[in-house]
């Protein structure tokens, strides 16, 4: 590509003869060579650590990150904690430690259940002791789970595990050897799982196809449209679980809050290194067989939109540094963690000066597990960690195995509680009040309420959307078409993002007399929606090139020349390898196409206005299908487009009904909707059709900055209205 510093304004004699026609920038027969026109990437694709040069950036990326979980998850802002009301029952005295049946409220009426191991003679302790959290993986039941004979001969005679007794549950065995070396543990069931029943397990972990019957905008389950449109999903559900088992935990007499640690496998270890990352109550964490830049975790309970788009497991237990990390690998898909993802989180440790404070222990002859040989790495992780105080870690001893019979938490005096698809809807409509509730209390009649409102709002909307303004410098051009016509001159090419890899065709219509003005005009035609049917341009454009403006064109992802067959997509592309219809298996792992759409504008944005000639205004204008791309736009361009001039057509998130809609976009609900975006760009002059009236929270914010003129509703959005708002004076 010709590299050009941006626009060309050289301005040449119009008296040349015209060139009919609207100007093609892409040779016929060929579309652009734009990445996201390739398959999309799937949990099993490549996952690099993003690595930094510094402190400084490495602050930058983890903040950055650290919030991409947080909204990911719908835990941004951070539910309310409600009461555990705490059940703890039926202790019993084994063999060096005691085991106690726990059940708690996470949420009002939802309950995370567990069994609770501790050391024996607490009594006699002189100091507190370390509390560990063990969450589990995929092994059948959890912690009910009883090895199959045949799996546990294999494991007694490769070395995997020791006792025929106590090899029968690796999470028990942990758990019950934790607990005779001095540490209080909770082992809990993950959603679906042994107790843990009011969300099933099928759902939670075998979801396949949508629920038409829960998929309304004012009652929903997970999986549906309306739950990822407001970023419920079982992975941030057990995630928060995790959060109040630390605050469980934290409760106890003889555990010391300062020694907190977590540890589990598989699925587990997705927990272990998810609730690390953004609880700093956690001292030591050691997930087991999860990290790395291979698959990423196959359950919809690990999968979650938005989450691993830019990122990876390794991202996220780096998280962590620099506080003490313990890795295990195996012959999985974590068997080249030792050279892809390890070098790399051993170069941040080592920049932040702790280098010794991370640990991997590699056995690539045994498959995905966590057998003795891992456990025992473990211990000694932890012993040196949470000062134990051993010289030498006491192996591990047999233990009776415990059963679902002798485990379970629900009896007579404690009976289980109901699930079913009543109280799935009645806890997702919890969730979402108590985030509603908090975001309703940023904004009040204050100027100085509008910081915390953006920063909360608009932090949530930037993992969102995905995208802020390019740098200039990651901007290529390569001009194709200059021409003189309709009165212009047309300039057009290819513009290129060279971090998303993006490449949209664009036009710029330039009056002879240039006022330094630019319209960006974004229609569901892409630029040849400047046109009508004739050639000549549709009135609106012409009358801004009258008026000296420069108008700009560009077709997004799918529109004009980024479409092979000219049709408009009515359903958006799924990953190839998944047929499930869970959305974070698609979106978790790729952007939406309204998300990439709207990174086009911004890539567009970013173009013209860190062009030589430094543009005096921009103005973004969206009058068809696209305005709510334009309003997503301008949220995140908020200080560089002057005027924003869009139709809603009514458009809100929450009504998307589809997860292949063009319009689908995970969280696009949570922050207020689609007026939230709006809110987020007070007090940038605004002119808006398709509301009978503003809608309640632009108003509120437009308040609060003392610019309610700033705000336009015109709903009978006539152009002349649009043209008189564009030529008004900036304040």
């Amino acid at each position: 590509m010709t590299r050009t510093t941006g626009l060309i304004l050289i301005l040449v004699s119009l008296a040349t003869a015209p060139v009919l026609g609207q100007p093609r920038i892409t040779p016929a027969g060929e579309l652009p060579q734009d990445i996201r026109l390739q398959p999309l990437k799937d949990l099993n694709g490549y996952f690099p650590m993003t690595t930094a040069a510094d402190e400084q950036q490495w602050l930058k990326r983890s903040n950055y990150v650290r919030r991409k979980i947080l909204v990911s998850l719908g835990l941004w802002p951070m539910p309310e904690k409600t009461p555990l009301n705490a059940v703890i029952h039926s202790r019993r005295e084994m063999d060096g430690y005691s085991i106690e049946k726990v059940y708690f409220e996470t949420m009002p009426g939802y309950y995370l259940t567990g069994s609770l191991y501790r050391p024996l003679h607490l009594d006699k302790l002189s100091s507190q002791i370390p509390g560990i959290l063990c969450p589990h993986g995929h092994w059948q039941q959890g912690r009910f789970y009883d090895a199959p004979k045949s799996t546990l001969e294999r494991q007694l005679g490769d070395g995997a595990e020791k006792f025929p007794e106590g090899g029968r549950n690796p999470i028990q065995a942990r758990s019950v050897h934790l607990a005779r070396l001095g540490c209080t543990v909770f082992s809990y069931d993950m959603v679906g799982y042994a107790d843990n029943t009011q969300i099933s397990f099928d759902l939670a972990h075998g979801f396949r196809t949508q629920r038409p019957h829960m998929n309304s905008d004012t009652s929903w389950g997970f999986f549906s449209p309306q739950a990822e449109s407001h970023l419920q999903n079982i992975m941030g559900l057990q995630t928060w679980n995790s959060i109040r088992a630390l605050d469980f935990i934290s409760t106890l007499d003889e555990v010391d809050s300062d020694r907190l640690a977590v540890t589990g496998a598989s699925g587990g270890g997705t927990q272990t290194f998810m609730v690390s990352a953004i609880d700093p109550r956690v001292k030591v964490s050691m997930p087991a067989v999860m990290v790395s830049t291979a698959m990423q975790g196959g359950c919809t309970c690990e999968n979650a939109c938005l989450l691993r788009v830019g990122a990876g497991n390794v991202d996220f237990a780096a998280m962590f540094a620099p506080k003490p990390l313990g890795l295990t690998a195996a012959n999985d898909w974590t068997v080249e963690m030792q050279t892809k993802g390890f070098p790399e989180l051993k170069q941040l440790y080592t920049m932040l000066g702790k280098e010794d404070n991370l640990h991997l222990e590699a056995h690539l002859n045994y498959p995905h597990n966590y057998n003795y040989v891992c456990r025992r790495a473990m211990y000694a992780f932890m012993n040196k960690h949470l000062g134990l105080g051993y010289a030498e870690v006491p192996p591990e001893t047999d233990y009776r195995y415990q059963g679902k019979e002798e485990l379970t938490v629900w009896n007579d005096q404690h009976p289980a509680p109901k699930g079913g698809d009543e109280f799935e809807i009645k806890l997702l409509q919890h969730w979402h009040d108590q985030a509603q509730g908090k975001l309703d209390g940023l904004l009040t009649k204050q100027v100085k309420s509008l910081q915390p409102f953006k920063e909360m709002v608009g932090g949530g909307l930037d993992i969102v959307i995905g995208q802020r303004l390019p740098k200039a410098t990651r901007l290529d051009w390569n001009q194709t078409v200059k021409q003189s016509n309709n009165d212009c001159l047309e300039i057009g090419g290819t513009l290129t993002n060279l971090d998303s890899q993006s490449a949209n065709p664009v036009l710029f219509l330039y009056p002879e007399n240039w006022n330094q003005k630019v319209v960006i005009w974004i229609t569901e035609q892409g630029k040849s929606g400047l046109y009508q049917q004739d050639g000549t341009l549709r009135s609106g454009v012409q009358e801004l090139i009258n008026q000296q403006y420069c108008v700009v064109g560009v077709d997004l992802l799918y529109q004009g020349e980024l479409l092979e067959d000219g049709k408009p997509w009515e359903r958006t592309r799924r990953v190839e390898s998944n047929s499930r219809e869970a959305a974070a298996y698609s979106f978790g792992f790729n952007h939406t196409l309204f998300a990439r759409r709207t990174h086009d504008i911004l890539t567009t944005i970013s173009f013209v206005f860190h062009h030589e000639s430094l543009p005096e205004e921009i103005s973004l204008v969206a009058l068809d299908s696209t305005g709510p791309l334009a309003i997503a736009a301008r949220a995140q361009a908020r200080n560089v487009i002057t005027k924003l001039a869009a139709n809603t057509n009514g458009f809100r998130f929450a009504k998307v009904t589809e997860i292949h809609s063009p319009d689908f976009l995970p969280g696009g609900a949570k922050y207020f909707d689609l007026p939230g975006m709006l809110a987020v760009a007070a007090p940038g002059p605004v002119w808006l059709s398709g509301e009978d009236q503003a809608p309640a929270i632009t108003t509120k914010a437009y308040k609060a900055a003392k610019a309610s003129k700033q705000l336009t509703i015109a709903p009978d959005g006539s152009m002349d209205s649009v043209l008189e708002f564009l030529q008004q004076s900036t304040p």
